[in-house]
């Protein structure tokens, strides 16, 4: 009788809530079961319909007319993802990392503002971050080669911080610099009220927007104006250029992996690898 169950069979019997637990984490956590890619496909539909009637709420003419209605979907959307949120929590195998991971902090912002709108006014509006949800769709079909070229482009920007610190601080030397002898130059007359107004204006000026609310009227100005124009139209391939060089040398760097440990970080003429000392393949 020993190891036998109350029906005979020598298999445990796995409790009922651990079954559910499981059976909800695989629907909702993997989306390479049937069940989880049908879960998936209809979440993404509905992210994309509870975004749309936000959208539709801030316009003017749709929001009075269909007030109700609207308010009535947004509270109908909140509640189905606040109950997948919850389920969520209680199916992940560790709940704690979920909820402080980048996918838990979006999926709880994305029910969050709702309710805050009982307390601030507009704060609903802020449902549309809802959208950045959308990225599990990389994951629901199979789009995982986009995240790798996502995590490569995220490398170099960490590669050439340094480089773009620099850049952005000569920019802001500069902008600041042109704003001052603008607002010695032209004056309140011109729009030029103060330094930092100016400095907006150079800002505006130097990215190639151009707003028009303020614009220099004497030669000197003008001509102050023409080679900040000029100057910004050079700065623009500046960080372009930065975080391309750096994504093709770490492309060139990937090329050469050791046979043993799987060191993929080499120059491209290394001979041996550099943790473990084994000889590069050709």
């Amino acid at each position: 009788m020993t190891g036998k169950n109350n029906n005979g069979s020598g298999s445990s019997v796995r409790p009922p809530f651990k079954s559910l637990r499981k059976a909800t984490y695989e629907i909702i956590f993997r989306a390479d079961s049937t069940a989880g890619k049908v879960f998936d496909v209809i979440l993404l539909i509905a992210i994309l319909c509870s975004v749309i009637v936000v959208m539709l709420e801030s316009v003017t003419t749709i929001g009075l007319r269909f007030h109700q209605v609207l308010y009535i979907l947004e509270w109908v959307f909140t509640i189905l993802f606040t109950a997948e949120y919850a389920l969520r929590l209680y199916s992940a195998p560790r709940p704690a990392r979920y909820a402080h991971s980048f996918f838990g902090i979006i999926d709880l912002m994305a029910v969050v503002p709702t309710y805050l709108s009982l307390i601030f006014s507009g704060a609903q509006m802020l449902l549309v971050i809802r959208i950045f949800r959308l990225i599990r769709i990389f994951r629901i079909f199979k789009l995982t080669r986009y995240l790798g070229e996502a995590r490569a482009l995220r490398t170099a920007l960490a590669h050439s911080r340094y480089k773009i610190s620099v850049f952005l601080t000569v920019i802001l030397s500069t902008v600041v610099l042109v704003g001052a002898l603008m607002h010695l130059v032209e004056g309140s007359a011109s729009g030029f009220t103060s330094i930092p107004r100016s400095i907006y204006w150079a800002i505006v000026t130097m990215t190639t927007v151009g707003y028009g609310d303020i614009a220099p009227q004497t030669v000197l100005g003008q001509s102050l104006a023409a080679l900040l124009m000029i100057m910004g139209y050079g700065v623009i391939a500046v960080p372009t250029g930065i975080v391309s060089a750096e994504m093709v040398l770490s492309k060139k760097m990937e090329v050469r992996t050791c046979p043993s440990c799987h060191l993929a970080d080499h120059e491209p003429d290394a001979i041996f690898c550099k943790k473990c000392g084994a000889r590069l393949g050709d």
